[in-house]
């Protein structure tokens, strides 16, 4: 299949007043995470909520930041997850992927927006309680 690239925004969602970064992500199902150079991380004023352990390819162990929230954009949807900071290039996991219902097209080479549902994100979820089918509104 090849690698994959495609087009994302970038923002902090704390600081409006930042420009959003466009980047070109690596789309990749075999990883969970976004992963974000230390350079993008810096330019978006993103705080470190913590240190993550991961394995890389190769099989070592390290730890890296965790940063957020970041707001990711692809065309029309968007989505808001931590980040992972490490690598040089942006690296856009399985995680942020499915929450924007996005797909990738091997044949076209492309990641596009689930033809399945393209006018809004869709989610698989389950429920059940006593409010089911009657929940109308999150409740605070």
């Amino acid at each position: 299949m090849g690698q994959i690239f495609t087009e994302i925004e970038l923002s902090n969602p704390r600081e409006q007043e930042l420009t959003p970064i466009r980047v070109s992500a690596l789309a990749d199902t075999g990883a969970l995470w976004l992963c974000i150079p230390e350079h993008i991380a810096l330019q978006l004023n993103l705080a470190t909520e913590s240190m993550r352990e991961v394995s890389v390819a190769d099989g070592r162990s390290m730890k890296v930041p965790y940063v957020g929230p970041i707001k990711v954009t692809f065309g029309d949807r968007f989505c808001y997850v931590g980040a992972l900071v490490l690598g040089d290039e942006v690296l856009l996991g399985a995680v942020p992927m499915e929450d924007m219902d996005l797909v990738i097209n091997p044949g076209r080479r492309e990641v596009t927006v689930d033809p399945a549902s393209p006018n809004i994100p869709h989610g698989r979820v389950k429920f059940y309680g006593p409010e089911w089918p009657n929940m109308t509104a999150i409740r605070h």
